[in-house]
């Protein structure tokens, strides 16, 4: 039985090399030329011949982004490798080929390209993933998605939940690490109690700044006791080589793979810990746009809001006045005015003041502008409370606060956040707090 957390597949800085064996993957299939090579946990774990893995059986919670280095889902090469016995797969939101719109996932089915049964896991609480694991016989949990950083991204709250099911059933949870393409360094404010649900489920700050090994290593030191009476004896992270937490995507080398239907870019990600607030407003936050979080507007916006913007100086970005007209979501089919927000230098962008910045703007321009109520909670019947983990956020928002007392109100719970997840981190660099 290995400790709570052990490190798989440990290298020097520059990543020691591991001998190729069965499903391993062509060193020249890595990424785009010119970026730093970073190794992922699952490239790793293929080139050992899957031996973190002999002998199980296996369910792998997984979706499109799930892929060594020669973009093939680790599904497809573990079973085609013959050293792995994967008796199910578990798909998320958008589900495990990434059919599926947000809310949406592709149901339980058998996989025509390997014959295996996959599981519909998007929404599935701890009772029902439980249920899921048993019927498959899963032995060790797989998880390898690309998680792009922000608590409001679901993908680290199945990881999780599957965390939970794991301990139920006595499994081993194993973790193939990616990048964080958004970097290391936390942002925002806390969730609350309260407002916990399936877009932030435990508390953690906005933009966690953490790979979900590092993730999974937080949430089991301190979220299992209390949810499952234990922490989980054998949490496994294989680890990415040559990433450091002050890189961002560019830096990496890796291929962009569409974490789901609307975060097409590197980009999108890195402002979306920001501009996914949108999503608890009556703007459009530009999905059924190809530009979806970085495009935002609505019908009754016009130049102003751009104006205003560039005057704030926000760094690393320049807010561009834009029209557009979604296709689906919010506004479909109506002319929208407002902006498109262009990265200059990305790493000097803090995505939380950019949208804080965009939504105090809005709140000084124009009359017409609401937070979006959720009509099937009327306990807490506002969006934004559960994307920001409270009610003080619209508050002082809606109250006229500045940009700067906005940020200030979480600076406290960010520093503790910060001490918090220190022991748990995997990877060297830079650790400060973002506002």
């Amino acid at each position: 039985m290995s400790t709570p957390s052990r490190r798989l597949f440990m290298a020097g800085a520059g990543g020691t090399a591991v001998a190729a064996t069965a499903g391993a993957v062509p060193a020249a299939a890595h990424g785009r030329p010119g970026g730093r090579r970073v190794r992922t946990g699952a490239d790793i774990a293929a080139a050992s011949g899957w031996s973190t893995l002999r002998g199980q059986k296996v369910g792998v919670i997984t979706n499109p982004t799930g892929v060594t280095a020669d973009l093939r889902s680790i599904v497809d090469v573990m079973h085609e490798s013959g050293q792995v016995d994967v008796v199910g797969v578990f798909g998320p939101e958008h589900g495990f080929r990434g059919t599926a719109q947000a809310g949406e996932s592709e149901g339980t089915s058998v996989d025509p390209r390997t014959g295996i049964t996959v599981y519909d896991a998007y929404g599935a609480g701890p009772d029902a993933l439980t249920t899921m694991f048993r019927t498959a016989g899963v032995e060790t949990v797989v998880f390898d998605i690309q998680d792009v950083g922000s608590r409001f991204y679901t993908y680290i709250w199945t990881m999780y939940t599957g965390m939970r099911a794991a301990h139920r059933v006595g499994a081993r949870f194993v973790v193939l690490d990616r990048p964080n393409p958004i970097g290391g360094v936390a942002r925002g404010p806390m969730m609350t109690e309260k407002y916990t649900s399936g877009v932030g489920a435990e508390a953690v700050v906005q933009a966690h700044g953490m790979t979900v090994g590092e993730v999974a290593r937080y949430a089991n030191r301190h979220f299992m006791e209390e949810d499952e009476g234990g922490r989980l004896a054998d949490l496994d992270v294989v680890e990415c080589t040559g990433w450091r937490r002050d890189m961002l995507h560019a830096d990496t080398g890796l291929h962009w793979v569409m974490p789901s239907p609307n975060m097409p870019t590197a980009d999108t990600a890195l402002l979306y810990p920001g501009t996914g607030m949108f999503e608890g407003t009556n703007l459009s936050e530009g999905r059924g746009t190809t530009r979806p979080f970085e495009l935002v507007g609505a019908p009754y916006v016009d130049h102003r809001w751009a104006e205003r913007l560039e005057r704030a100086d926000v760094p690393g970005v320049l807010f561009r006045e834009a029209y557009f007209t979604p296709t689906f979501s919010k506004h479909s089919g109506a002319v929208c005015g407002g902006v498109q927000v262009h990265i200059t230098d990305a790493a000097k962008v803090d995505p939380i003041r950019v949208g804080v910045e965009m939504l105090v703007a809005l709140r000084a321009l124009y009359p017409d502008f609401a937070w979006r109520q959720d009509s099937w909670d009327t306990a807490r019947p506002y969006w934004i409370d559960k994307l920001t983990g409270s009610t003080r956020l619209r508050e002082m928002v809606t109250a006229g606060s500045s940009a700067r007392e906005v940020m200030a109100a979480w600076r406290s719970e960010l520093a503790d956040f910060e001490r918090r997840r220190q022991p748990v981190l995997l990877y060297p660099g830079p650790r400060r707090a973002g506002r």
